[in-house]
């Protein structure tokens, strides 16, 4: 029975202290779990947020800044303002926040919620949008001394000043102002990071976790802390802390989508040259669809760049250009066409312009005629070969075509050697062209010809004229008596011929001299416009190439403001 009796009597002992394990566990569970809670109910006991954590009202409490750069999401030209993704990082120290890790098992670090504690109220004074504060509350880490570490992003949407000069070569200096809403620089003193005894002058860029932006690439990121003398040491707003973003175009996106296409379209402009000069009409189509095409181009342009009168864009500047080029081009077409369709019946030519077959208005020659006859046959040449005289050329017709290397045919056509039988006088030595060969040249002469010819006169006295003075000197002189009105009806037929053939000559002359002065318009205008397209897009992309961003940050201060090397 005894021995039966005693496990059962040691049962409810081995219970009771069981169950006194547990709970001695579990309040050490407890007690360990709630030293956060102690902690912080302890400091929040008489912590007023609202009051700047002075012990004494001179005391000036110290902000530090740093600002961690994770994406430059855009630069919305337009409204000139900047997008930017950062990390604020904030440090000061409040004296009601101290505590003794030895009266709390050692905690080191305790997390606050950021509503709780005081803060120095700084936010960013360039916003374009009115959101002034964080994009989150995050707690704050609080330590023993009472400094406190906060760190909160936020997406800022900064001004941004936009030279649109040089676009889209451009670069821009952007920048991200803070400082205190509420405090003056006696209150409290805004400063700059410092890491392992370094200040932290720049802004901070964690390779793994900074996203590239496809449009912009960052030169310098300097950080600075300015004082604004506008505003007393008193006010608010004395003292501001500076982040700069020195940020340069990738033109790719610009080259290939807008710069090239007007370039290529440009030169058909160009092209047109080759067509002939007298094809005005497709000239001036081809280059009024080239002007349209940019104008298009340039009001693309304009939807991208800000509406602003203080400078004007690069690549404005080229697509004016352009379009005055072409224009000129049109303008060049039309007189080019107007030149080349002029005629002697409308036009006359300077001077200048044609030195060629000038003959004074009393160079008459009078046909050798036998003796005793009255005949006076008025020839408005000084020579049967005045005619196909090697004319004197003028700077359009002779000067300009040799500098240009072009291919022009004589004006004036050689002398035609006639191999037909003449009719002469071995004494008189005068000659006339047989009739069918003056009449294959014009036919409306032939027609008169051929009537003077059903007459007989004419073919009675050539008759008369070939047997020649066989029959003796009396007999020859009573037949050039006799034939003497055939003669003169003969000589009269073949000065109209003369002067008939001399008028359509000089007509077809002067339509190819014309014709020759606008090629040569053409060519030259071609060269000049060439030229100037060449100059002025290289002149205009060199400006471009000139505009680079600085070596450094600030002119005259040789700092970087980058992280050591070592």
């Amino acid at each position: 029975m005894h021995g039966g009796q005693g496990p059962l009597v040691l049962l409810p002992l081995l219970a009771v202290c069981l169950g006194g394990t547990q709970r001695n566990l579990s309040l050490g569970r407890t007690q360990g779990r709630n030293q956060e809670e102690r902690l912080l109910t302890d400091l929040m006991q008489n912590y007023d947020p609202n009051l700047r954590p002075a012990e004494r009202d001179s005391d000036v409490v110290n902000v530090s800044l740093k600002l961690t750069l994770t994406n430059l999401i855009s630069l919305n030209e337009r409204e000139e303002a900047l997008t930017t993704n950062v990390w604020i990082e904030m440090q000061w120290c409040d004296y009601r926040l101290r505590w003794d890790p030895r009266d709390y098992e050692g905690l080191w670090v305790l997390r606050v919620p950021s509503t709780m504690v005081w803060r120095p109220d700084v936010v960013l004074e360039n916003n374009v949008d009115g959101v002034f504060e964080v994009a989150l509350y995050c707690n704050v880490l609080v330590s023993p001394d009472g400094c406190i570490y906060w760190l909160p992003p936020a997406i800022f949407r900064s001004a941004c000043s936009i030279s649109v000069t040089y676009f889209p070569f451009d670069w821009q200096n952007c920048s991200l102002v803070f400082q205190s809403q509420t405090y003056s620089t006696n209150e409290i003193d805004l400063q700059l990071s410092q890491e392992d005894g370094q200040t932290i002058e720049w802004i901070f860029i964690d390779p793994e976790a900074f996203t590239e932006n496809g449009e912009w690439a960052i030169r310098h990121r300097p950080a600075k802390m300015l004082l604004d003398t506008a505003v007393a040491a008193q006010e608010a707003g004395h003292q501001k802390v500076v982040f700069y973003l020195l940020i340069q175009r990738k033109p790719l996106f610009y080259v290939i989508n807008i710069i090239a296409p007007c370039v290529l379209i440009s030169s058909v402009a160009i092209l047109i040259y080759f067509l002939p000069a007298k094809a005005g009409g497709q000239k001036c189509t081809v280059a009024i669809n080239v002007l349209l095409a940019q104008t298009v181009f340039l009001f693309l342009v304009a939807k991208k760049v800000p509406e602003t009168s203080q400078a004007v864009p690069l690549i404005s500047k080229y697509l004016t250009f352009l379009l005055v080029v072409t224009i000129l081009i049109v303008v060049n077409a039309v007189v080019v066409l107007n030149v080349s369709l002029r005629s002697p019946h409308t036009h006359s030519m300077a001077r200048g312009v044609r030195k060629a077959r000038t003959l004074p208005a009393h160079s008459n020659i009078l046909l050798p005629t036998p003796p005793g006859l009255p005949l006076a046959c008025p020839w408005p040449y000084s020579s049967p070969a005045a005619f196909h005289s090697k004319p004197i050329r003028g700077v359009f017709l002779r000067l300009l075509p040799q500098l240009l290397r072009m291919h022009v045919r004589p004006l004036a056509p050689a002398a035609v050697q006639d191999t037909q039988p003449r009719l002469q006088n071995g004494s008189s030595g005068w000659s006339v062209t047989t009739g069918e060969e003056v009449a294959l040249c014009l036919p409306r002469s032939e027609l008169l010809f051929q009537q003077w010819q059903r007459q007989g006169r004419v073919a009675a006295a050539l008759q008369k004229l070939e047997k020649g003075p066989e029959s003796g000197p009396s007999q020859f002189c009573g037949s050039l008596k006799q034939a003497a009105p055939a003669i003169q009806d003969c000589v009269e037929a073949c000065n109209l011929i003369a002067r008939a053939r001399h008028q359509q000559s000089h007509f077809d002359s002067g339509n190819e001299e014309w014709f020759l002065v606008g090629r040569v318009l053409d060519r030259v205008c071609f060269l000049a416009m060439l030229s100037l397209f060449v100059c002025g897009t290289a002149g205009i992309f060199l400006m471009a190439h000139y505009n680079r961003v600085p070596a450094l940050p600030f002119p005259g201060d040789p700092r970087p403001y980058l992280p050591s090397p070592d």
